[in-house]
């Protein structure tokens, strides 16, 4: 299913060929080469290196990281629709691979716009040099995940993970689950409680944690249902001694977190959902239009042209309302926060849908695992829970739009009737 490309800049139309010649002569040849690899169970193994060593020829793993560093640097102008771009291609190729490279890209930017001069001298050239290098952004907590983005601001929110400064270093202890890239990652930025006074939005702190400190423990790699080539880990800290000079951003690391991290990882998340129901409506349009059933095509049953109708429908409409969006962070329109949550509600659903109807119209054969579009649902079942759920999502749109009478929907029940 093509991309409709008036009116973006050749610039941006090259790094989609770029992108796009990359999922089919690379990812789509290993992917469907290896059906087997994403079902290993021992995370080491199924780590796709061969696909970042790949990745990394082409300038797409250091996407953030400044040129001086020797990474690529987009053009700020259009900053949003390219990893709009780059991301729905990758999302076609392979899921949790486009999330590998996605918290690259989301993280070496929040990294340039938050770490000092002397520690990004000291990470962007580790991170150009070594092609499996990758990082990860460590804020969920098994006590606290999505309704953290809630606007629910009282010390009985606060991280469970807390930073203390002693002797001139910071002393973390904590545990973070649900951490995209948590079990491979070499570099984590983590968010810590460090003032239990006040609310979770004047309270927490951002740090620069390598994967070699001491008290820093990856205990676990999560086995999910889809993205499995994204490594997904539980950090523990016990007593993790930073030095001072690693804490980014002091007690309002959330407040600033939408500009540096979070408004450009829901485009590109909502993106890479685009991808893989692209990938789904294509694979799907093939098989209809080869397997013979009642004496004709699929495709020439009305039934079956009536669903294909609608998954090209809903596909459009996200792809449509993704680039109005992407284009509203890029020109920084105040309602850019507001439609980026509305956008990732709209993809998680539609994507979803999009992928069971293509899963159905490939009959049982859909179901099995040799055929491959039962991959595509897989992976779609995931986004509903990502980057915030739907549910807490809504929430939020409803607090912008009316913020004097919704509800705060967190917090005592008490606080509740009034």
């Amino acid at each position: 299913m093509e991309s409709q490309t008036f009116g973006q800049p050749e610039e941006l139309l090259l790094m989609r060929q770029t992108c796009r010649d990359f999922v089919d002569d690379v990812i789509h040849p290993f992917v469907r080469g290896n059906p087997e690899r994403e079902w290993l169970f021992d995370p080491d193994k199924r780590f796709p290196l061969e696909l970042l060593e790949a990745a990394d020829k082409v300038g797409l793993r250091t996407i953030g990281v400044p040129e001086k560093f020797g990474g690529v640097m987009l053009d700020p102008e259009h900053e949003a629709q390219t990893l709009a771009i780059i991301s729905e291609e990758m999302g076609r190729g392979d899921s949790g691979f486009a999330d590998k490279l996605a918290q690259n890209w989301k993280i070496s930017r929040l990294l340039r716009l938050t770490v000092p001069d002397h520690l990004q001298e000291k990470w962007f050239p580790r991170l150009v040099e070594d092609p499996s290098f990758l990082l990860a952004h460590a804020l969920t907590e098994p006590r606290g995940a999505s309704d953290r983005w809630l606007p629910y601001n009282a010390p009985s929110a606060n991280m469970d993970t807390r930073a203390v400064l002693e002797n001139g270093q910071w002393v973390l202890n904590g545990r973070k689950h649900f951490i995209s890239n948590g079990f491979d990652a070499k570099l984590f930025v983590v968010y810590a409680n460090t003032n239990p006074e006040v609310g979770i939005l004047d309270g927490s702190s951002s740090f620069l944690v390598p994967r070699d400190t001491p008290g820093l423990t990856v205990a676990r790699c999560n086995e999910t249902m889809g993205g499995r080539y994204m490594n997904n880990g539980e950090i523990v800290f016990d007593d993790c001694m930073l030095p001072e000079d690693h804490l980014l951003i002091r007690d309002t690391a959330l407040q600033k977190k939408s500009d540096t991290y979070s408004n450009p990882g829901r485009i590109i998340q909502a993106a890479k959902n685009l991808g893989v129901g692209v990938a789904a409506f294509d694979d799907t349009a093939a098989y209809v239009q080869e397997y013979v059933q009642g004496g004709r095509p699929l495709i020439q049953h009305q039934a079956v042209a009536v669903r294909l109708a609608d998954m090209a429908i809903k596909l459009e409409s996200v792809r449509c309302f993704l680039r109005q969006t992407a284009q509203a962070l890029d020109a920084g329109v105040a309602e850019a926060g507001q439609m980026i949550t509305m956008l990732k509600v709209h993809a998680s659903e539609e994507v979803l849908k999009v992928c069971q109807q293509a899963m159905e119209l490939h009959g049982g054969a859909g179901t099995m695992l040799e055929m491959g579009i039962e991959k595509h649902f897989r992976d779609a079942a995931m986004f509903p829970h990502m980057d915030g759920t739907v549910d807490i999502s809504s929430f939020k749109i409803i607090k912008s739009m009316f913020p004097g009478t919704a509800g705060t929907y967190a917090g005592p029940e008490t606080d509740l009737e009034s």
